[in-house]
């Protein structure tokens, strides 16, 4: 119930209105995203490395139906790379199809992705496609799979435990040997379409999770779910799966404390730092995806208030 309510909030200009207005929760979504300039997303990059983190920038925002929006997407993303590369960071960048105007027009699709492309490669920079809802899903795998017949290897996309399709397009990518980040998804999807039983989704992740660690290209294991985390480990031990052929991925700002955890015991972590003016749905799927993080923020907007005295301390429960 709380899940879908956080999500039917991430679609509500009204509480979108109100709840962005609001200091203490702008102040609070710097916990899942650094602020709103590639300045922001460079220093939280800077900080993750200096803490053997590996790091994917991600300028949020998508359904883009400007052409002036999908310029200033490809815009900046050309400047993310550009600085990724100058500094010589341990980044890659990450983005979505109709982030760059696949809504609007081909034309326009292929003008500003075949800028961020080039300096991609100018900068030897690995450049992920992030998957949208179903709607998208089709969309978004024509349009990579067009890319690859181009010649484009620098590039990898997502796929969605929680999708009834995904199983398919798991083999589909591994027969192509492109690069996967598997995740359980965070849109409201239909039951013809994705599974609503969190167990369902979890033995769907291990599932392709398992296909993609033995056949795949370093995959990247995008979740926070310990379960999840405990059956990679075991598996990768007991195929004899080096460290180094897969990597966990976690949120900014989410499960830190397990980021250096798997940092010490020898894997690749690698955390998505999201940035941009298009905080608010992305933060509220966030807290959709995980609701203890709900309690985080509660308590420190509490702690923030002008009753703040009668909570003078958030939760300790730790809630990522």
């Amino acid at each position: 119930m709380l899940r879908r309510g956080l999500l039917f909030l991430s679609n509500s200009r009204s509480a979108r209105k109100v709840l962005t207005g609001t200091p203490v929760t702008r102040s609070m979504s710097r916990r899942f995203v650094p602020g709103e300039r590639v300045d922001d997303v460079l220093e939280a990059a800077r900080a993750a490395n200096a803490l053997g983190l590996k790091v994917t920038g991600n300028y949020l925002g998508e359904a883009v139906h400007s052409e002036a929006a999908a310029r200033v997407a490809a815009n900046t993303y050309v400047t993310l790379l550009q600085r990724i590369a100058a500094e010589g960071l341990d980044a890659n960048a990450s983005l979505k199809f109709t982030q760059m105007g696949q809504d609007i027009s081909d034309q326009v699709l292929d003008d500003n992705l075949g800028r961020v492309l080039a300096a991609a490669k100018e900068g030897e920079i690995f450049l992920r496609f992030d998957m949208e809802s179903s709607d998208y899903t089709g969309r978004t795998l024509e349009a990579f799979e067009k890319l690859w017949a181009d010649g484009w290897r620098n590039i990898g996309v997502v796929l969605q435990s929680y999708l009834k399709r995904t199983p398919g397009d798991v083999r589909r990518m591994i027969e192509l040997g492109a690069r996967v980040r598997i995740c359980k998804g965070a849109y409201a999807e239909p039951p013809d379409v994705a599974w609503q039983d969190p167990a369902k989704i979890r033995a769907a992740y291990i599932e392709s999770m398992r296909w993609l660690m033995s056949d795949g290209v370093y995959p990247g294991i995008a979740t926070h779910d310990d379960r999840i985390i405990e059956a990679a480990r075991d598996f990768a031990s007991r195929e004899g799966i080096s460290r180094s052929r897969f990597e966990f991925q976690m949120l900014y700002g989410v499960r830190r404390d397990l980021q250096r955890e798997l940092v010490a015991d020898g894997y690749n972590v690698r955390v998505y730092v999201p940035f941009g003016e298009k905080w608010y749905p992305y933060l509220m799927r966030r807290l959709a995806e995980r609701p203890e993080n709900v309690l985080f923020m509660a308590g420190s907007m509490v702690k923030e208030s002008p009753l703040g005295f009668l909570w003078p301390d958030p939760p300790r429960r730790n809630p990522s």
